[in-house]
């Protein structure tokens, strides 16, 4: 019988579902906390305020859309056959610390689509950016690695 026999762990799918829960949900805390309720930025303050809220409208839409796929893959991954914890948080914590490391550098300081405040100076503020976002990247990381050594876990 073909449904008694294990399936082949699904790590692809694990991995690409961490990624996409990890860079959701830390998109969504931003788009939450610094654009809705400290009013500090848009997503796009290189226009006028309307552009800046349906801005942060798409962003809003893109992260939540990257988070219930995520979960989506998650539910369906869990479904498949063993879960390699290990693995999945490596996932997530590397999607997170991606899309915090890349809205410090890529689009506050190359792109200058928004800064995390105005009129004050920035260098505290862009150190308490990315600094958090490269811990979580490298803890990712290592997870990573470290879950390529473990074994296989068993249905």
């Amino acid at each position: 019988m073909a449904d008694a026999l294990p399936r082949p762990v699904p790590r692809r799918r694990l991995l690409v579902s961490g990624l996409l829960l990890g860079a959701g949900t830390a998109g969504a805390v931003d788009e939450i906390v610094f654009h809705q309720l400290l009013h500090w930025h848009h997503f796009y303050d290189r226009a006028s305020g309307a552009a800046g809220l349906v801005s942060d409208g798409l962003l809003h839409a893109a992260t939540f859309s990257a988070a219930v796929a995520g979960l989506a893959l998650l539910a369906d991954a869990r479904r498949r056959g063993p879960f390699p914890a290990v693995l999945w948080w490596g996932a997530v914590l590397t999607g997170a610390g991606a899309f915090q490391l890349w809205d410090g550098l890529g689009n506050h300081k190359l792109l200058r689509l928004h800064q995390v405040r105005y009129g004050v100076d920035l260098t505290g503020y862009d150190v308490a950016w990315v600094l958090p976002g490269a811990a979580l990247l490298l803890a990712g990381v290592a997870l990573l690695v470290r879950s390529r050594s473990r074994p296989a876990p068993r249905p």
